[in-house]
């Protein structure tokens, strides 16, 4: 029997669940295809960003991950078009044909059309924004020790983010613990300084998908964190060292980190009737991008309304991007059977969020309940340690976890990559450097 030959686009939680499925599956061939070389896992992304996680921790190379399933193989390039007559793909590294295409491409930062912010913000969507951030707040802080400019020094101290649902309630909290806990340590300079937290977002509450005591604990720790929470405040510029608000107010800052928005991508050789909005392609119950021939798409980059829980679409979670992998793998394996596939219906697990050491939010669905506090902190460590691609990277998670609860992280401080430029040298470290 021919190999049937699947190309899957996109490596995050649903090509990569989808390709392990796969794995070892006779009749079946796989390629991954992804930019970079490696599965990183989102949601502790802005630990990476903030240095309590090394990347190691939450990344795990392709090729290392497949090396047991001989049927899957990866291979690194961007999407530029697809050429749906001819079953190919043409990609940054060569062209792929293929008997099956699954599109899973995740999403990308929506800045919504404003210029300014996508230049000057800070995303966090990839390990490079992780790191780009990261080198950014040990940077501002050096910077901010030899500063003398008094109006500088106080835009550094302003920190605004915007976006308050996970990503921005989960980055706020933890550059909260820094403040009140590490960064006074690391920076003497700062001991009679104040480094100002903004929350911003244009709903009325934080975390908007979460259920309302969810809601209410969250606002009331954050702000006992210290934190500035400004809601119904919708961002429409950032320039000149200033966010712009839309009702005129303005917020003097060096820092804007976006988690504002998401949209997915469009790819040439796909017809415009099959976006829906945000980007997403429409999908039939299997998966399959409605008016389009042996072309699929999973997880974010999709929206399937024919889930009678979810007649608006499914939300845009890692939960269901995982489900959906595993279920088109068992559907693959039964196109190869000759046997009937089953449409893909979303068990909902619940929501989680956490905003510091001890304090964060979980909606439970079996039972049906919500939790709050070191209960809630407890459940989203465990569940998100057992989420991660290996058993390496659970490892090193859990110990870098534990030194930090101790308060001895050691990637705590560390900068990847060039120091701060136009930093003035010492007296003693010329004469250090003059000796040798």
């Amino acid at each position: 029997m021919q190999e049937k030959h699947i190309v899957i686009i996109g490596g995050g939680f649903a090509g990569v669940n989808l390709a392990k499925q796969l794995g070892n599956k006779e009749g079946l061939k796989v390629t991954l295809v992804d930019r970079n070389n490696y599965n990183f896992f989102p949601p502790l992304l802005y630990q990476v960003a903030t240095g309590m996680l090394d990347i190691s921790s939450i990344s795990f190379p392709f090729r290392t991950l497949f090396i047991n399933s001989k049927n899957l193989a990866f291979r690194i390039g961007e999407l530029q078009e697809i050429v749906p007559n001819q079953k190919k793909v043409i990609l940054s590294t060569g062209d792929l044909h293929y008997d099956a295409l699954v599109l899973a491409t995740g999403t990308k930062s929506n800045y919504f059309g404003m210029e300014n912010i996508e230049k000057n913000s800070l995303p966090m969507k990839t390990v490079n924004d992780a790191i780009k951030l990261r080198n950014y707040l040990i940077m501002e802080g050096e910077k901010y020790t030899y500063c003398t400019n008094v109006d500088e020094k106080r835009k550094m101290r302003n920190i605004v983010i915007s976006g308050a649902g996970p990503s921005g309630v989960e980055i706020a909290g933890m550059i909260a613990e820094m403040r009140n806990r590490k960064l006074r340590d690391i920076y003497p300079e700062l001991v009679d300084e104040s480094l100002n937290i903004y929350l911003v977002d244009g709903a009325p509450t934080v975390l908007p998908p979460m259920r309302e005591k969810s809601q209410k604990y969250t606002l009331k720790t954050l702000k006992k964190m210290g934190i500035n929470v400004k809601l119904n405040k919708m961002v429409s510029d950032f320039k000149d060292d200033k966010v712009f608000f839309k009702d005129g107010e303005t917020i003097e800052t060096k820092t804007l980190i976006w988690t504002a928005g998401v949209t997915a991508m469009k790819f040439k050789g796909i017809p415009e009737a099959c976006y829906e909005k945000g980007n997403r392609l429409i999908v039939d119950a299997f998966n399959k991008v409605e008016q389009m021939d042996h072309i699929y798409a999973i997880g974010d980059t999709c929206i399937q309304t024919t889930d009678s829980n979810f007649p608006e679409g499914h939300p845009q979670l890692g939960a269901v991007a995982q489900q959906q992998g595993k279920h088109l793998a068992k559907n693959f394996v039964a196109m190869v059977k000759n046997e009937e596939m089953t449409p893909f219906e979303y068990r909902d697990k619940g929501a989680m969020a956490i905003i510091g050491d001890q304090k964060a939010v979980a909606d439970m669905t079996f039972p049906k309940t919500t939790l709050t506090g070191w209960l809630a902190w407890f459940s989203w460590l465990f569940v998100h340690l057992f989420l991660l691609v290996s058993y390496r990277n659970r490892f090193r998670t859990f110990w870098n976890w534990f030194n930090a609860y101790l308060g001895k992280g050691q990637s705590q401080g560390i900068m990847i990559g060039k120091t701060p430029e136009n930093a003035p040298l010492s007296d003693e470290i010329k004469d250090e450097i003059t000796e040798v």
